[in-house]
């Protein structure tokens, strides 16, 4: 499964997920400033991608919100508590629920958002 982070979250991150899980930062594929709409639709015609973003906004302004509903991208949305943690937090919660992450990006169509939590073991819509 291919895997983005978004520009709200620092490219470190993204470096370890690619060591990892082949991901990448949105950097890597856009040019900084780039509108949500604009890589959504991109990533979208590309097939299947994870996306792990900072940006909630995306979960609120209607342009975008509607623009990933009618995506094959996955969205992985850090908790307000997680997104204001340390890297090292980040990383570590990402690492902690990774094989729940993939597995709801499985068995979702795309579209779909997750809340990942600061605690819990469990992900939840949005």
């Amino acid at each position: 499964m291919k895997v983005l982070v978004d520009e709200n979250l620092p490219p470190a991150l993204a470096r370890s997920l690619n060591a990892l899980f082949a991901g990448k930062h949105i950097r890597d594929r856009f040019s900084p400033g780039v509108k949500d709409v604009e890589w959504i639709g991109q990533l979208s015609s590309e097939g299947r991608w994870i996306v792990i973003s900072g940006d909630r906004r995306i979960t609120r302004n209607k342009a975008e919100y509607n623009a990933f509903r009618n995506s094959n991208l996955v969205g992985f949305f850090l908790s307000k508590g997680l997104y204001k943690s340390p890297i090292v937090k980040q990383m570590e919660r990402i690492l902690a629920l990774w094989q729940t992450m993939e597995m709801q990006a499985a068995i979702v169509q795309g579209g779909a958002m997750f809340e990942l939590p600061m605690t819990s073991t469990r992900i939840k819509q949005m």
